[in-house]
């Protein structure tokens, strides 16, 4: 995650000091898609969830044995996904669990199950942060999600969370069909009390490599990125903002620090150190997946390979192999990297997003997906 608030207007965020850590040795955020299931049918969807209900999502009994062994391998955050997690009929119990091992907490949903006793709930077991999935505008929402009115069912349920005291907000995941909405979410958020954005580029695996969902342009990328730095200002200044990120690509690091260089930002030096110690794209590293029937996964895009899973192994066991051929390469990129990338004066910050699509072990299969949308010339040593 590029924090581009703390890196652009030194404005600090809950979860600065595992973004950049004084020294490495952080263990992963796990991220938990708990169930298939999902009451929408979004065209990007990286899980390729619909209302089929799973044969193999994890009782009970196995999903809180996972959650013990993410508490005793000193997990810092628990993300519960999906497909929507809400549609576990045990996700209260699940959560309470975490909560009662000191894990922090977090749910990314659509927002269209919240009720007021919902969010009164999550409130009441320590939930820290509740990400709504926005992708403009109600008609683009509408027609990314497949079913009318959901844009209308979000908002409500944006709504509902902010008055039972839950810090919320807005995820919002933007490829060539909708970044030009990038505008409209930061409106709605100001309009409607949310002072967090993440904006995640899109990574095609599941629904989203199809054809009908594109990963935007390098030029459209670059417009939607100085949008998105200009407009998080303005709303630092008039205090509107707690957060705005931007996920998935870390070239943005790179580019933000382009333009601070062209501004004579003063706080050009601070961002680059704070960059430097993030250390780029962490896949495999600082970042976790696990999904519904246990399977473990470098993160939540790499939904063709398995490291193993908790059904049979405990989860550090297998985040801990160094066995394992795809964590060896992600855990060295200095070594296994793409050729643009060997000759990028800002590898070091950046670490590329070195992602293979048939999940083999054997690097000369792999690229950067999402693509660099830097220029040879702001790449050359």
């Amino acid at each position: 995650m590029i924090n581009i608030s703390k890196l652009y207007c030194d404005k600090s965020g809950a979860s600065d000091e595992l973004r950049y850590p004084p020294q490495r040795g952080l263990k992963p955020i796990v991220v938990f898609n708990c169930t298939a299931r999902c009451n929408l049918r979004c065209v990007h969807c990286y899980s390729d969830s619909d209302c089929a209900v799973g044969t193999n999502e994890l009782t009970t009994p196995q999903a809180q044995s996972f959650i013990r062994q993410v508490a005793e391998y000193a997990c810092p955050v628990l993300l519960f996904s999906g497909g929507e997690p809400l549609l576990r009929d045990d996700i209260f119990e699940l959560m309470t669990l975490a909560r009662k091992l000191n894990l922090r907490i977090v749910l990314s949903t659509n927002g269209t199950l919240i009720t007021k006793n919902i969010a009164k709930r999550l409130y009441d077991i320590g939930l820290s942060y509740a990400g709504i999935s926005l992708d403009g505008p109600k008609e683009i929402h509408d027609q990314f999600r497949g079913q009318e009115g959901c844009f209308d069912a979000a908002m409500k349920g944006i709504e509902t969370c902010l008055l039972a005291g839950l810090r919320t907000g807005i995820r919002c995941t933007i490829s060539r069909q909708n970044i030009e909405s990038v505008g409209d979410i930061f409106d709605i958020a100001e309009q409607n009390g949310v002072r967090r954005l993440c904006f995640y580029h899109l990574i095609r695996t599941g629904r989203a490599a199809a054809a009908d969902v594109h990963p935007a342009a390098p030029h459209q990328v670059r417009d939607a990125m100085d949008e998105i730095i200009s407009r998080t200002a303005e709303s630092v200044y008039r205090h509107c903002t707690e957060e705005v990120l931007t996920v998935g690509n870390h070239a943005d690091g790179p580019y933000l620090l382009l333009r601070m260089h062209r501004e004579h930002h003063h706080q050009y030096d601070t961002a680059k150190e704070l960059l430097l110690r993030a250390a780029g794209n962490r896949t495999g590293q600082n970042i976790a997946a696990v999904s519904w029937d246990g399977s473990v996964h470098p993160d939540q895009f790499w939904r063709n390979y398995s490291l193993g899973n908790v059904l049979d192994k405990s989860f550090g066991q297998i985040w801990d192999n160094v066995a394992d051929p795809v964590l060896k390469i992600l855990r060295d990129k200095d070594t296994y990297k793409a050729a643009r990338c060997a000759r990028c004066k800002w590898f070091d910050l950046c670490k590329g997003n070195f992602r293979c699509p048939s999940g083999a072990g054997d690097v000369s299969d792999w690229f950067n997906e999402p693509a660099c949308y830097l220029t040879d010339d702001e790449i050359t040593l």
